[in-house]
């Protein structure tokens, strides 16, 4: 009679073998499965296209402003006069709702980028209006300075500055 031994190589036999090759085959079978489900949860193109707006800066002359629009929402551009700069630095923040330097809330001193909405109940304030000829919310009378910072009224935070950066001299993208 002959007897017959199992295949065995430094410890290992054949059916060890033949278990772990079928569990990752098993594996990445279930992985392949499951991957139009977890990417089907990535967000669509049209949203990644109002992830960010680019933002021509060529035309604003000084003292004025442009309102774009970034994910929906109104973004006020202010290319700021010295004036305007100067008041804006020479604010003691120790006396605002909200302390914060304009120098935080800008990253050049001549372009003020923020969300045009107010943060009181989500209006939209109108431009060189108000006691500190910055911007004022009509609905419940927040009065905003030449930084976008509260001055005055319900409002219990400063305008949101987005995040954004300037590409060149003339082109600050947004988000």
């Amino acid at each position: 009679m002959t007897t017959t031994t199992p295949v065995e190589e430094d410890g290992v036999e054949r059916r060890d073998f033949l278990y772990i090759a079928a569990g990752g085959v098993g594996a990445v079978g279930t992985a392949l499965a499951i991957w139009p489900f977890v990417d089907q949860m990535n967000p669509s193109a049209d949203v990644l296209a109002l992830s960010s707006t680019e933002v021509d800066l060529g035309a604003i002359e000084k003292g004025s402003e442009i309102t774009a629009v970034w994910q929906g929402k109104p973004v006020f551009i202010r290319h700021r006069t010295p004036e305007e700069i100067t008041a804006a630095e020479d604010t003691d923040i120790a006396v605002l709702p909200d302390p914060q330097a304009d120098a935080d809330r800008v990253i050049k001193p001549e372009w003020l980028v923020m969300l045009g909405i107010c943060t009181h109940l989500g209006c939209v304030p109108l431009k060189e209006a108000g006691d500190f000829d910055g911007w004022f919310c009509p609905c419940h009378g927040s009065h905003y300075d030449t930084s976008g910072r509260i001055r005055k009224g319900p409002a219990p935070t400063n305008l949101v500055v987005p995040p954004y950066e300037f590409l060149d001299d003339t082109t600050v993208k947004i988000g």
